[in-house]
This record gives structure tokens, C-alpha cells and sequence, in this order.
């Protein structure tokens, strides 16, 4: 929507954005800032509006008289007035304010707008909130809304004509908040341009380079196996799945660790399921269910997303080690067929029954390696894995499994910090069971589709050795979103990173 944004503190803006609650009229202090700069009237004319509701992300705009402004500095010279409603009052939380800039943004952008001043300290004092933290979700929002990837357009398209955007306001811990929040949606947003990438541009060592070139930009180690050093360290999973691809998988594993941090410090180990494209396998998907399968990397591309913030805007003092479980499930004489039993390196055995539930059978090797290697203080995976998560939550939440309860406490703050949102599903004994197999220790999906996705996490714990902290996060149903609307166009939402950063701060 924007050829760019960034928060310029100092010069004038030619719109003015204020903020007011459903049912109430402006607050004294937007107020009194309308009619220090001269755009009482113009103010008052938007709030008269029919459409001035106050619900959350209702726009009313009015326009100065010309001559009509005054004032110095960031917000003088102002030809356009929004007012965006923020919602009830009760029970507000900054969070909100994501809705409200996502409105604005695309007022902004529909208007060509160049400049912008956000003015919100009336409304976030009168809910006591913290104008860093609301200018951040004002910084995420618009960041997130900017998000285009034309990089796969060609001469058949006419490129759109795009503005460079300047945000800024006159309270500096809000301007601070701004671009800490646009630092982070670019994090995000590296994450949903991975998404996007095509299946033959997107390989696994496409994924690979993108870790080393993120490692090398900030200062970060990333080693990559493949070929031989598969075999080597008896990764089954990512064999047997990514054998009858041209484009070999690979693990990569990448580090953060910052100076004066003990190597012996148990790290944080975040897993991303990285299946460049999903075929089916021999289980072939059928009609169109291949359509969209680029994205079943997304769980990978949301850790480097996430990696790309830690190193960048987190920068915590604490070792944070990510992998990719990097494969593409193909088809070949060379396939993994069901029937095949595969042996891990930590000694479980598996019957394949369905080629198509290969996200699982990647994600063990990690879990395997994450678990014997690292020494972990707590593991986190995130993957596209079900179909039926969705059945079960839609795009609203994630599927969270997570019998921790320290950390799972430590998730659902770093969700509700981040406004994406998970919901708890169950795991027990039962589970596991359904997952035993006649003639290997278990199979990885079962015919039987019930708890079809508890079926997947109930599979992972196989490899996750007891005592270590760990939550799966399956994101099936979030990952992409289906219409333009709030702060996403329609496509990939980049989903974990901005959890996976809260959670590290």
C-alpha cells in the first residue's frame, strides 16, 4: 500500500489523526491540541459525521478551511483531519490500537497521503496506557498494512503508483513506540516475503542461503546439513520425505548468542517445519489441494522471521538457537512409500501410513537433535501441520499443546502481547495410544480421523525427551489470511514472529 514508511520526528504533516472511544465525544486534550493548530472546526465537523461512531476502526474525516491552520513544528500546515474510532472504553487495551492504525492506514493510503501525524495522548492517558507501547502498536500496525511484494510482477503488469509515507507525533516516547513497532512488522513482513516465494525459487537451499545471509548480516552462526551429514546424524525424517525431490532437504540450524552469555547457558530452541512444497507424496493430494502448498514452509519462514527480530530489535541476554527442517515432498521412484518403517536417531520407530503427513516426520529429526545437542531451557515448534486445527479453531487461533505449565503461562503472555492468539488443546495418554502401530512403535497419522489434530502433536511427543519444556504450536488455520481486511492484505500474515519476539522479551 506504501512504497515506504518511516517515522520522520521533525518536520510538518499534512494529516492529522486523532482517536475517540464509541460513545464519547473527543477528549479534552485532543481537544485542546485540535484548537492549538487551528482545526477545531474541522475536527468537530468529522466527529458530526454520521459514520463518526467511535467503533473500532470507523474513519470520519473532515478538511480545514484553507488558511484556518496554525502552529509550529511536526503538525503545522495540516489539510486533512481523521478521526478513527477506537472501540469501548471499558476494558480497553493498547492492543486495540492495531485496529485503529490498520484503519487510518488505509485511509491514509487511499488518500495519497505523504505525511502524518498520530496524536493519541488524550485517548491513551485516559485508559492510563503507556504511549511507548501504544505508539508501538501504531508503528506495527502500519508497518504490517505496508507489506507489498511485487517482486515476481513482470512486464505484463503495470506497477502501482505507491507514496513513501512519514509518520511522527509530538509525544516522543509515542514516536519511539512507532518505529520500534515498524522495526518489528519488518521482521514480519521478511517472514511473509519468504511465504510468498514461489516452489521453484523457494528450495531448501533457498531457505538455507536465506538463514546464512540473516547470520552473517547480524551476527549469527548457521551451519547447514546436508547430503552425507543427513546420513551422518541419522535424520530419517528429512531423508525419507525429501528423497525423491531434484532439490535435497536440509537442516539448518542457526544461532543467536550474544557476547558475555555463557556457552554452557541453556538456549531457547525454536523449530519452524520448512516443506517448501507438499505434493502429497505417494498419498497425492487431489484436485486442487496443492494450490497454496508453497506455504507449508511458512512454519520455518515465521522462525527466521522471528530470528531477524531477536537479532535486531529483542537483541536479549540469552542464547536463542533456531532450526528449519527443510524438504520438499515429491514424487519419484524414489519416494517414501506407506508401509515403510523409518528408525530414528533417538531409537522410536515409525510406519508410514500416509506420505501426506510429512511435516511431522521433519519435525522429529529436529526435536531429536534439540533435545540430545542443546541441553534446551524450553523448545517451541511451529507448523502448518493440520488440516484439522483448522476444522477446530478457523483463522482465529492457533493450536497450542503445551503440558508445561510454566511455559505455557510464558506463550499465552507472549500472545496476548502480541495479539496472536492461541487456544489450548488437549494431550493425553489417550492420544498417544491412538498413535501406536502394530508392527513399528507408531504410525504417523491415523486412518481414524478423530483428534485429527491432536493426532499430529501426540506423534511429536514421541520425540521430545521427558522433562523439557515444550510447546507446539500448530498454525495451520492462521498462517495465511483469506481477504483484505485490518492490518493484512490477503496472503501470508508472517503469524509467530511477533509472539516469538514477545515471548524472548
Amino acid at each position: 500500500m506504501f512504497d515506504s514508511i518511516i517515522v520522520k520526528p521533525k518536520g510538518s504533516s499534512k494529516t492529522l489523526v486523532l482517536g475517540h472511544f464509541s460513545g464519547q465525544g473527543l477528549d479534552g486534550r485532543s481537544k485542546a491540541f485540535a484548537a492549538g493548530l487551528g482545526v477545531a472546526d474541522a475536527v468537530a465537523a468529522a466527529l458530526s459525521r454520521p459514520e463518526a461512531t467511535g467503533d473500532a476502526g470507523s474513519i470520519a474525516e473532515a478538511f480545514p478551511s484553507p488558511g484556518s491552520t496554525k502552529g509550529k513544528g511536526a503538525t503545522s500546515g495540516i489539510e486533512r483531519v481523521i478521526v478513527v474510532g477506537l472501540g469501548k472504553a471499558d476494558g480497553f487495551e493498547l492492543g486495540g490500537l492495531r485496529a485503529a492504525a490498520a484503519a487510518a492506514g488505509r485511509r491514509l493510503a487511499g488518500a495519497k497521503a505523504t505525511s502524518a501525524a498520530f496524536e493519541f495522548e488524550g485517548p491513551v492517558a485516559s485508559v492510563k496506557g503507556d504511549m511507548h507501547g501504544a505508539g508501538r502498536m501504531m508503528g506495527e500496525s502500519l508497518g504490517l498494512l505496508g507489506w507489498v511484494c511485487d517482486d515476481f510482477k513482470g512486464k505484463g503488469s503495470t506497477p502501482p503508483k505507491r507514496v513513501k509515507l512519514e509518520v511522527r507525533s509530538s509525544d516522543a516516547d509515542f514516536t519511539a513506540g512507532m518505529d520500534q513497532g515498524l522495526a518489528l512488522a519488518e521482521s514480519v513482513n521478511f517472514a511473509r516475503t519468504l511465504s510468498q516465494t514461489p516452489p521453484n525459487i523457494a528450495t531448501p537451499s533457498f531457505m538455507a542461503k536465506a538463514a546464512l545471509t540473516l547470520a552473517r548480516k547480524y551476527g549469527m552462526t548457521c551451519k547447514v546439513f546436508e547430503g552425507d551429514a543427513l546420513e551422518r546424524e541419522r535424520l530419517e525424517g528429512l531423508i525419507n520425505v525429501g528423497k525423491a525431490s531434484e532439490n535435497g532437504p536440509c537442516m539448518v540450524r542457526l544461532e543467536y548468542a550474544p557476547k558475555g552469555v555463557a556457552r554452557s547457558a541453556k538456549p531457547l530452541v525454536l523449530i519452524g517445519k520448512t516443506v517448501c512444497y507438499d505434493t502429497g507424496g505417494l498419498s497425492l493430494k487431489i484436485n486442487n489441494g496443492m494450490v497454496g502448498m508453497k506455504r507449508d514452509k511458512d512454519g520455518g519462514c515465521a522462525v527466521l522471521g522471528a530470528m531477524h527480530a531477536i537479532a535486531t530489535i529483542v537483541k536479549p541476554r540469552r542464547r536463542v538457537v533456531a532450526f528449519l527442517a527443510c524438504a520438499e515432498n515429491s514424487i519419484s521412484d524414489e519416494a517414501y512409500r506407506p508401509d515403510d518403517i523409518l528408525t530414528y536417531r533417538n531409537g522410536v520407530t515409525v510406519e508410514i501410513t500416509n506420505t501426506d503427513a510429512e511435516g511431522r516426520l521433519v519435525l522429529a529429526d529436529a526435536l531429536c537433535w534439540a533435545c540430545e545437542k542443546e541441553n534446551p531451557a524450553a523448545i517451541i515448534d511451529l507448523a502448518t501441520l493440520t488440516g484439522g486445527v483448522v476444522v477446530a479453531l478457523g483463522g482465529t487461533f492457533a493450536g497450542m499443546f503445551c503440558e508445561n505449565d510454566a511455559l505455557r503461562k510464558q506463550v499465552e503472555d507472549a500472545s496476548n502481547a502480541s495479539g496472536e492468539r492461541v487456544w489450548r488443546l488437549p494431550m493425553h495418554q489417550e492420544y498417544r495410544d491412538m498413535m501406536k502401530s502394530p508392527v513399528a512403535d507408531i504410525i504417523n497419522s491415523n486412518p481414524n480421523r478423530k483428534a485429527a489434530p491432536i493426532q499430529g502433536a501426540a506423534f511429536l511427543s514421541y520425540f521430545v525427551t521427558e522433562g523439557v519444556p515444550w510447546c507446539h504450536l500448530d498454525i495451520a488455520g492462521v498462517h495465511v489470511a483469506e481477504k483484505n481486511a485490518g492490518m493484512f492484505i490477503e496472503g501470508p500474515t508472517g503469524w509467530g514472529v511477533r509472539l516469538l519476539a514477545a515471548l524472548v522479551e
